[in-house]
């Protein structure tokens, strides 16, 4: 059930909804500035704080470059304590029901390091568009392990198939599709600039 059906928030998406209300609380914004920086709107800002909705990823990109972080660095901010290890079943999963894209957290979070490991899951035909980069100049190597992906950064779309690397350096708009028949499943190393 959806948590508008049930009247409760998913726990992740209440901490989630917490963080992002204090990184603007930080700054002394008020929701219009943050919608003016954002390019989202004051209600969607709103209800995302508040928990109401579960965020999408394209959502989240957009705050994560107004904040400067990356998604990993703002989602370990919102776990408990960090650890050295972390097992396959302790590893945060985040799921953006909208487009079916389901992001693994591989690495133990730290805010501290430049590097880390991604696993992400799209259904057949999933399309999600990033407008900007979370950090610009951000390097990503993806790595698909089952399936294909088709990825467009600078005008420019690369077709990958399972054992395929891209790596590419982000400035602008990307795009992660799956053209199916079947899902794929690749491995997302991000590195700070």
């Amino acid at each position: 059930m959806k948590q508008e059906e049930t009247g409760t928030a998913d726990p992740m998406d209440a901490r989630l909804g917490t963080r992002l209300a204090e990184l603007r609380a930080e700054r002394g914004w008020s929701l219009g500035e943050l919608a003016e920086r954002s390019g989202v709107s004051r209600s969607t800002l709103s209800r995302a704080e508040r928990a109401e909705i579960s965020p999408t990823a394209s959502l989240l990109n957009r705050l994560c470059g107004v904040y400067g972080r990356t998604m990993s660095q703002l989602l370990s901010e919102v776990e408990t304590e960090p650890a050295l290890l972390i097992r396959a079943a302790e590893q945060p999963v985040w799921e953006d029901r909208t487009s079916g894209f389901l992001r693994r957290s591989v690495s133990p979070p730290h805010t501290g390091l430049r590097g880390e490991l991604v696993e992400g899951r799209l259904g057949a035909g999933a399309d999600i568009a990033y407008d900007r980069p979370p950090v610009p100049g951000l390097e990503q190597h993806i790595w698909v392990l089952e399936g294909a992906i088709e990825v467009t950064a600078q005008d420019v779309e690369h077709h990958l198939d399972a054992g395929d690397c891209l790596r590419l350096r982000v400035w602008g708009p990307t795009r992660f599709r799956c053209p199916g028949p079947g899902s794929v499943r690749y491995v997302l190393a991000v590195v700070l600039p």
